[in-house]
């Protein structure tokens, strides 16, 4: 278990599936997978209890759950570096998670305005640790099907704006390159990616209350 995430063998089995020909609908799909499962962790780190059933999430696409694993790692990075940041999104936003149309333009606001000066790995982790915060909001809350909501709006913002720049990496493979072992040691290149993630969800937490002002 010691294999090299950069190893040849990884790299060609991550290949044969995250490849170049993805349809938009197969890279959103993705996406998808990829937030009901990052969501999941985060639940049952809270103690909420959640199997991924109750998000009709099944991980029998071996390469899926790979890239998943190393999505997690990441944000759990993003997450220790400024952990106020990703609790309570909810009350920052000044949102009701009861509105399942405020919980949806909420996440695609911020997700926008992560993503207003460009698009780099560091973002989409910070994007999915922002769903993942935010769905733990609404579960503690008793609104379980905003869960779901959360998913189908990032599923949007991916098809809208991510999609093409996905497609250039040969989708999802070229995360793998932000850890080298699978102990999950993380590059140096991330650590510089999330704090400027961190500068812009900061900033689009701020500009978002402002807008609903």
């Amino acid at each position: 278990m010691d294999v090299l995430w950069r190893s040849t063998g990884f790299a060609a089995e991550v290949l044969d599936v995250f490849d170049r020909s993805l349809t938009d609908k197969e890279l959103v799909s993705q996406s998808k997978a990829l937030c009901k499962d990052y969501i999941i962790s985060r639940l049952n780190q809270n103690g909420l209890g959640w199997s991924k059933t109750e998000l009709n999430f099944s991980c029998s696409n071996g390469s899926v759950c790979d890239v998943s694993v190393v999505l997690l790692c990441l944000g759990d990075e993003l997450e220790c570096i400024q952990p106020s940041l990703y609790r309570n999104v909810a009350r920052q936003l000044n949102i009701s998670v009861a509105m399942e149309n405020m919980v949806s333009d909420a996440f695609i606001g911020v997700a926008t305005e992560i993503f207003s000066t460009g698009i780099t790995w560091g973002k989409v982790v910070a994007m999915y640790a922002v769903a993942g915060a935010l769905a733990v909001d609404c579960v503690r809350q008793g609104h379980v099907t905003s869960v779901h909501v959360i998913v189908e709006s990032l599923g949007q913002f991916v098809r809208k704006y991510l999609v093409q720049w996905l497609k250039r990496r040969g989708g999802w493979t070229e995360i793998a390159k932000c850890v080298v072992r699978k102990d999950f040691i993380p590059e140096n290149h991330w650590m510089s990616s999330v704090l400027d993630s961190l500068k812009y969800f900061l900033t689009s937490v701020y500009v978002y209350i402002m807008k609903e002002q």
